[in-house]
């Protein structure tokens, strides 16, 4: 019987495990005549590298590798397991791919996305504490509020850092009004206490903590007190809470020439500057930039931060986009937070009440503050719209 080129007798069903692979190295077969040497004899002990090349090339790469130099295999969830298509998480794309049974996928929604992204930039890694002065040389433009806000979004965002603000007002603050009070302790009685303060227990007792787990240590309200809170008192104060908590925000007052804005603002990290969408209002924060910008605060003003607040859909006369391109020319970020009516209410501060639109400002506002940690790189994307 012939066999046919190719057929079954011309396959390698079996092969020889001496024979040589592809891109092996073969030692070559010596002339005849020549001495072989044997293992263990002084040729092949003298220069045993000589007779085995393969030992002087140890790069060599092949699928078959074994040993340490062979890469491991990634043991990830993700590379175990794969990644579970879990569709869009709402609107009608959701509703789609319920429908659909799970085979039409459109993706997240753009506003999903931008959402997405906010919280990323707002949870960026922080090492330390990080100090945020909220100032306005204009009462009644909603700092105070801003301050409460701005904490309780960085402390529901941010799960296992702890938040804290202070109430920095020489005179009497209302900071404290905004969460329920949980302790008549102020920053005085902190002072007062502070050698025997040595861990996060001790120092709880002297503050107030909201459903959001912001934390607010309250200013001295006693009208009997006549010593005002200082600089001193300011970085004494400060000094305790920097050990225990990674973000402090400073609600002060708004005099901008007493004693305790000089330790507050050498202190801050970055300056966020409150406004009202009123002419006064807008004029009042360039001022508080002025005044810095006039006393050496440059490189504070070019990263500080501009909120126009309670800014309503139609704001009368007043041209949004031009408070906004002023500040933006002087600030690293502006960010416009919308009227809300639970706000307006100057009570405590529930996260849940606010509406969407206005929780999604003080996220962004949030991640605008993150974007100034330490090694945080900011690119154009990081810049809110509008």
């Amino acid at each position: 019987m012939t066999d046919l080129p190719g057929g079954f007798r011309a396959q390698q069903r079996f092969s020889d495990p001496m024979a040589e692979l592809p891109g092996e190295w073969t030692a070559p077969t010596p002339p005849a005549g020549t001495a072989v040497p044997v293992a263990g004899s002084a040729v092949d002990d003298a220069a045993p590298d000589q007779q085995r090349p393969d030992r002087q090339r140890p790069d060599r790469q092949g699928p078959d590798q074994q040993g340490p130099d062979k890469p491991a295999f990634d043991l990830s969830t993700a590379a175990l397991l794969g990644t579970p298509g879990r569709g869009p998480s709402a609107g009608w794309r959701r509703w789609l791919y319920l429908a659909s049974a799970r085979l039409i996928d459109l993706g997240e929604s753009p506003k999903v996305l931008r959402h997405n992204s906010l919280v990323e930039r707002a949870r960026r890694p922080l090492r330390g504490c990080y100090r945020i002065a909220m100032l306005s040389q204009k009462g009644g433009v909603g700092k105070t509020t801003i301050t409460a806000s701005l904490g309780a979004t960085l402390a529901g965002v941010r799960g296992g850092d702890r938040v804290v603000a202070v109430d920095a007002n020489p005179d009497r603050g209302t900071l404290a009004q905004k969460v329920p009070v949980q302790t008549p302790a102020t920053v005085r009685h902190l002072l007062r206490d502070a050698e025997g303060i040595s861990s996060y227990a001790d120092v709880r007792r002297y503050t107030s903590m909201g459903p959001s787990r912001l934390e607010v240590l309250a200013s001295e309200s006693d009208p009997a007190v006549s010593e005002a809170f200082g600089s001193a008192d300011y970085t004494q104060a400060l000094g305790v809470l920097e050990q225990f908590y990674s973000v402090v925000l400073t609600d002060c007052g708004t005099g901008m020439l007493h004693s305790v804005m000089s330790a507050v603002i050498e202190r801050a990290d970055v300056l966020v500057v409150v406004s009202s969408g009123s002419v006064d209002g807008a004029r009042s924060a360039s001022a508080t930039l002025d005044w810095l910008d006039a006393h050496g605060h440059e490189d504070l003003v070019q990263n500080s931060i501009a909120v126009v607040n309670a800014v309503r859909p139609r704001s009368g006369k007043v041209d949004m986009t031009k408070v906004v391109d002023h500040f933006a020319r002087r600030c690293r970020v502006v960010c416009q937070v919308p009227f809300d009516p639970h706000l307006e209410e100057g009570a405590e501060i529930d996260m849940e009440r606010l509406r969407p639109a206005t929780r999604e400002a003080l996220l962004e506002l949030a991640a605008a503050v993150a974007d100034g940690f330490p090694g945080a790189v900011r690119t154009a994307a990081d810049r809110p719209e509008g």
